[in-house]
């Protein structure tokens, strides 16, 4: 797929009439509704604003990248538009923006839509072709520019792909740097962020590796061995990254919209080691992608850190429904179970705690398996409920289905790249949920109902002084005060 498939001609604005931020999203999302392209313009509209309240997306340079990933969006488009006067947009530099693409992408928008939008995003980092969108008057004119523009992109990744390996097999003499790019969303700065920061390492002479955390998950993952070897770290993100692998390295943690329009500072810093050195709180680290090889790392370090995955993302569950339940109660005792302010509250918690063993089990898996293994561990969770194999049944069943999920990625990891896209949407779903379901169907749910069931009638079983007494027994041998 190419940059121009995304950006239809029809849909372009060459001539915005906004003249601020909020009204020129309005525009820009009236004429995406107006071509069908968006279904709820209000929701679509949210996410943008979710987005820009993150981190706006003017870019500087009189350029604006509004994007959102969401259900509101039928088919994957790029909008581009540009307005003569310029519009005060919030942007990094504190210029107006002049030429704007509001980028819309589905709810599981597949591989292959992704990647021609970090393609697109990375064409932005080149003045000349910035300049050449700018006298832009038709669009025939644009998308030219851009089937010009991708044509010469190509033939330079191809150049640079050669000189690298080159490189690699050359040479141990450079300074070499590692950096992790991610936004919220994963769709335009996170490859921006890349490129900038290749690009001026390039110019610097520095060698640089760089893993992108983007909506198609984790590419290019760093190994241990390249971590080691770095002089320092470079973390350009605006959301939560895998931090504890970097433990003891001289590490610069910033926004990602600095790893774009601050690429020198950072790798100068990193060179230099000019930064702080970081100290995880635990040991935590995945196996790389590239080589199937696992860092080094206790195996009960990594058990114990995708377990509190699990918990983490649980406890609000815990804590919103708990205390709406404790409300409800205090209600009960005085107007009684029949009135409204205890069914109002009550239903709530109650409606809150029954996301507990499936959200445990969802980022458990998620933990292990990365966004694949979210869905078959929620609805692995969901089946532990259904079975009453309780909270250990969805425990286990978690980590079934990031395991499986890994499993899966490893049996499909040489399928010809012109299927590669049907796998995040098509063949993890699909394949990671049958076989996840089947392990929870056929053995983890029975075995774990019944462990379940017997724990329950052993407690109902205790009585009143069997309980206080083995809590004094739990509490000495803990070191509890009583």
């Amino acid at each position: 797929m190419q940059v121009t498939d995304l950006l239809k001609k029809d849909v372009m604005l060459l001539d915005l009439q906004a003249t601020s931020k909020e009204a020129a999203i309005d525009e820009m999302i009236a004429n995406l509704y107006k071509h069908g392209i968006v279904s709820n313009q209000e929701s679509f509209k949210e996410a943008i604003i979710a987005r820009e309240e993150q981190s706006s997306t003017g870019l500087g340079d009189g350029i604006a990248m509004p994007h959102a990933k969401t259900a509101a969006v039928k088919e994957p488009t790029v909008l581009f538009a540009k307005s003569k006067a310029g519009v005060d947009y919030d942007s990094l530099d504190g210029q107006p923006a002049h030429l704007f693409f509001m980028i819309a992408v589905p709810e599981g928008g597949n591989d292959t839509h992704l990647q021609t939008l970090a393609a697109l995003s990375r064409l932005l980092m080149e003045p000349d072709f910035v300049n050449k969108l700018k006298e832009a008057a038709t669009p025939d004119e644009v998308q030219a520019l851009f089937i010009e523009a991708t044509q010469e992109d190509e033939t330079s990744d191809e150049t640079e792909e050669t000189e690298e390996s080159t490189e690699e097999a050359t040479t141990n003499e450079k300074p070499f740097v590692v950096a992790v790019t991610a936004c919220p969303t994963g769709i335009a700065h996170t490859y921006m962020a890349e490129d900038a920061l290749k690009k001026k390492a390039k110019e610097m002479d520095v060698d640089i590796r760089v893993e992108t955390n983007g909506s198609d998950g984790t590419k290019h993952r760093l190994t241990a061995a390249e971590i080691e070897r770095a002089s320092g770290v470079i973390v350009a993100a605006g959301k939560k990254v895998e931090m504890e692998r970097f433990d003891g390295k001289h590490l610069i943690e910033r926004p990602v919209a600095d790893g774009i329009k601050k690429a020198e500072e950072l790798i100068t810093k990193a060179v230099n080691q000019d930064a702080p050195v970081y100290h995880a709180t635990g040991g935590s680290s995945q196996g790389s992608e590239d080589d199937g090889q696992y860092e080094k790392q206790s195996t009960w370090g990594k058990i114990y850190k995708d377990l509190m995955n699990g918990i983490s993302h649980m406890l609000p569950f815990v804590i919103g429904g708990g205390i709406l339940m404790a409300i409800s109660f205090l209600f009960e005792s005085v107007v009684g179970d029949d009135s409204q302010l205890f069914l109002f509250f009550n239903t709530i918690g109650d409606t809150a705690f029954s996301f507990l063993i499936p959200i445990l089990a969802g980022y458990i898996a998620m933990s292990i398996g990365d966004r694949p293994g979210l869905m078959p561990g929620v609805v692995a969770g969901m089946m532990a409920v259904d079975s009453n194999a309780g909270f250990i049944g969805g425990l286990i069943g978690g980590f079934a289905a990031g395991y499986i999920m890994v499993l899966i990625k490893h049996l499909l990891r040489k399928m010809p790249q012109s299927l590669a896209s049907i796998k995040p949407i098509l063949l993890f779903p699909v394949i990671g949920l049958l076989v996840t379901g089947a392990a929870m169907y056929f053995a983890i749910g029975p075995v774990f109902a019944t462990v379940n069931n017997f724990i329950l009638n052993f407690l109902e079983g205790l009585g009143t002084g069997n309980i206080v007494l083995l809590g004094i027994l739990l509490g000495y041998r803990y070191g509890w005060t009583i």
